[in-house]
């Protein structure tokens, strides 16, 4: 099934769209030369990408471009399927997490080229999401938006709860307190204050940063010792015992699509994300939500955060339409009705221009994406180096699934927190070799 839509149907949204997005999409095939999209996120995220490049075939007169998308989950398991076989489409999301591993098995394309002779235009373009995109000092990713993890809060749910929700101050202390009062609050049929964090690499990666380590270092290796591992599926263990976090068995509902999140099903007030989706979580919520940041270890320990780019576009090394995708990819980043279109939903625009322009039209969900990652003061620490190219596999296969089998009681958090550091070792040492 191939997505192509006119401006009429962007703006009015489009049932088929949400179908393809629950569903999947068979490989998408070029109509006219036209290029391919592939991308994970949801149906408001689709809209907007769907609606720029239908603007920008009307506005040069490029043949339509053809997009599919799927939930996170499945975009990776779909992305290699067809990398493998030779069907990648010409531009695709790439995350910081997977980049390195992509680019040095020549999956996709530096950018470089495109950028020295002006088909690919970053003249006003944030330094650091450039250097973000970098790997063996090569452009393979170019940055759709800053943002920065971000803790997605149900203010509703706490007013029903009777307790005021987390600013930037909380602690993991906190989550007890929140716990408690939700306990006792006993709203929507049991939600409990927070999901469950314990399988979520940001969080693992800003909760490490606050004891003065990196999850990965700069050559590569592990950061955290079996004694951090072990302490972080003891504390989400604890929290899951005292009924504080949802269970195993919500938690096994969220499949990485906004709709089954644990705010979404309304198992939880609380649960980690990242700034930029804010505005998708709203989207499908009929509650009012916001953005906090991830709890601090301490009161006044900070440093966690970062500012990183929030997914990037790369150019499949396979592509036969690799000009014309420069071409759009330029397009996408600067051009300023795109970027009324785009909004902050994949992050605060890179390009200066285009950040002057929409930021006084913003919604009010923007302006809070906007604020919250301008202004996270002494949260803030640098940009970690790219992570190794075996880190999605450790993500994904490893400490996904060793989280998992915690909550369910199959393995106890002293045996996970050894198991993870020696398989994440093994792994990364064969990725190396």
């Amino acid at each position: 099934m191939t997505l192509r839509f006119g401006r009429r149907q962007f703006l009015m949204g489009s049932s088929a769209l949400l179908a393809a997005g629950a569903f999947g999409l068979g490989p998408a095939r070029a109509q006219s030369a036209g290029l391919r999209l592939f991308w994970w996120g949801g149906q408001a995220r689709a809209d907007r990408t769907l609606g720029v490049a239908d603007l920008y075939s009307e506005t040069t007169g490029a043949p339509p471009l053809q997009g599919e998308f799927l939930a996170w989950d499945d975009y990776w398991t779909r992305l290699a399927t067809q990398v493998a076989g030779g069907n990648a489409p010409d531009i695709y999301q790439m995350d910081y997490r997977f980049i390195v591993e992509y680019a040095t098995r020549n999956a996709i394309v530096p950018l470089d080229e495109f950028v020295e002779s002006g088909v690919l235009n970053l003249d006003d373009f944030d330094e650091d999401q450039i250097e973000g995109g970098r790997v063996n000092g090569q452009l393979y990713g170019l940055s759709l938006g800053a943002n920065s993890v971000a803790t997605l809060v149900n203010t509703a749910a706490f007013e029903e709860a009777g307790i005021e929700p987390p600013d930037l101050s909380w602690t993991y202390a906190d989550i007890e307190r929140y716990g408690e009062a939700f306990k006792e609050a006993n709203i929507r049929g049991g939600m409990r204050a927070f999901a469950d964090g314990s399988r979520v690499e940001p969080m693992l990666d800003n909760w490490i940063r606050q004891r003065g380590k990196a999850l990965y270092t700069a050559d590569g290796q592990l950061g955290p010792d079996v004694d951090d591992m072990v302490d972080w599926f003891t504390m989400w263990n604890d929290f899951r015992q005292a009924g504080y976090i949802i269970s195993a068995e919500d938690d096994a509902l969220d499949t990485g699509a906004p709709e089954v999140s644990a705010v979404a099903l309304q198992k939880s007030a609380l649960m980690p994300t990242n700034s930029n989706q804010l505005i998708i979580h709203q989207s499908i919520n009929p509650d009012n939500l916001t953005i906090t940041s991830y709890p601090r270890l301490a009161p006044g320990v900070g440093g966690g955060h970062y500012r990183k780019p929030s997914q990037f576009w790369s150019m499949a090394s396979s592509s036969a339409h690799k000009e014309e995708a420069a071409a759009f990819l330029s397009y996408f980043v600067n051009d300023i009705e795109a970027g009324r279109i785009l909004g902050v939903e994949r992050g605060i625009p890179c390009s200066a221009g285009v950040r002057e322009a929409i930021t006084p039209e913003l919604s009010e969900q923007d302006q809070i994406a906007l604020n919250f990652v301008a202004n996270l003061g002494d949260l803030l620490g640098p940009l970690p180096p790219s992570p190794p190219n075996a880190a999605g596999e450790i993500d994904v296969s490893l400490l996904r699934v060793i989280a998992q089998e915690v909550a369910f009681g199959a393995r106890s958090p002293e045996d996970a927190g050894r198991y993870f550091v020696e398989e994440a070792q093994a792994i990364l040492a064969r990725a190396a070799s």
